[in-house]
């Protein structure tokens, strides 16, 4: 089965992702300002270093960490290809792995160049301040896990032995 969706989704995201660091982080200084009032306080660019996981966990022992979440990275990117490809997954499923490997791959650059995730969208509203920044590798991220979960593991009605082919399916008989 082609993975020609999962490509272009995966390297769209990895471009973009890249490109917006690139543009925020350097080209508008905020590594250096630290802080950039868009829309507030709805968006924020507010310059932040993650050296762990989600929400700064484990950003304790950060060089150790940094090589572990690295290939962390890199096994469960590998890993999913490997899933979506031997599903023969659709349109959807291949859209929501190409979301996970862009992003997990943008972040796997930062961590590789910088030691760290840059992270830099802040966004709050409603009297509730958000004090975490994000970037779209983590959106990418979170998107094509739920995707992912919404868009495989169901029964395939088209295969042998499937429902539409005069099985019973992976469901319980009566």
């Amino acid at each position: 089965m082609s993975m020609r969706i999962a490509i272009i989704t995966a390297t769209i995201i990895f471009v973009l992702d890249q490109a917006t660091k690139l543009i925020i982080v350097q080209g508008m200084n905020l590594i250096d300002r630290g802080v950039i009032e868009v829309l507030p306080p709805f968006l924020t660019f507010r310059m932040a270093w993650n050296t762990g996981i989600n929400f700064g966990l484990f950003s304790n022992q950060a060089e150790f960490m940094r090589w572990v979440l690295i290939a962390v990275a890199l096994a469960i990117s590998a890993w999913v290809w490997i899933w979506i490809k031997r599903e023969g997954a659709g349109r959807w499923a291949q859209i929501s792995a190409g979301l996970l490997i862009g992003g997990a791959l943008g972040n796997v650059i930062d961590r590789i160049v910088y030691g760290a995730v840059a992270d830099f969208l802040n966004m709050s509203c409603c009297g509730i301040e958000n004090p975490y920044a994000f970037n779209v590798a983590d959106i990418s991220i979170f998107a094509g896990a739920f995707g992912l979960i919404l868009f495989t593991g169901g029964n395939d009605t088209s295969k042998p032995g499937g429902k539409a082919a005069g099985g019973k399916g992976k469901g319980k008989t009566s």
